[in-house]
């Protein structure tokens, strides 16, 4: 969070707020806070409205706090306002931590999962289909060549034979 946006949770000024945090610079490690560069600013600034802008000077750009950064601004601000808004935003940011790590499932999510559980077991069925197919196809085939054999053999044996015995003309 950047410190107008703190500032303001707090309800304090942003320079007072800024103020705090230099007198105290060992509770501030560049883990909780960091200040955010020109090019950083300006990419952030164009994309929403900030009326600390106008406000800030052009040379100090804001300083970003990290969850740990936000609670220990409670300890030097020191106002119930303060340790309020504390407790809330580290609450807001271990919220935030659980939604990451487990997002909620959703009756679309559960449907998605199971048109893509649906199409690999159809994916397999076909390809067992598919294999029964080439294997009835080649037991076909040596039926045909089986019973194509047969019909040579019968017609072999069913030649016209010259008949035994006695003719009476």
């Amino acid at each position: 969070m950047l410190d107008f946006d703190l500032a303001e949770i707090y309800q304090v000024e942003t320079r007072v707020l800024n103020q705090a945090v230099k007198r105290n610079p060992k509770r501030f490690p560049p883990d909780f806070m960091f200040q955010l560069s020109k090019k950083e600013w300006n990419s952030m600034s164009s994309q929403f409205v900030m009326t600390s802008r106008t406000k800030r000077p052009k040379t100090a750009y804001p300083l970003a706090f990290t969850e740990h950064g936000a609670t220990m601004l409670s300890s030097v601000l020191r106002s119930d306002i303060a340790i309020d808004a504390s407790i809330l935003i580290v609450r807001a940011f271990v919220a935030v931590r659980q939604l990451v790590l487990n997002p909620p499932s959703d009756r679309i999510t559960e449907l998605e999962k199971q048109v893509i559980e649906l199409k690999a077991y159809f994916e397999d069925v076909f390809t067992d289909q598919n294999d029964i197919n080439e294997d009835t196809r080649m037991q076909l085939e040596l039926l045909n060549e089986s019973l194509a054999a047969l019909q040579v053999k019968h017609k072999e044996l069913n030649k016209p034979r010259t008949p035994v015995g006695f003719r009476m003309d």
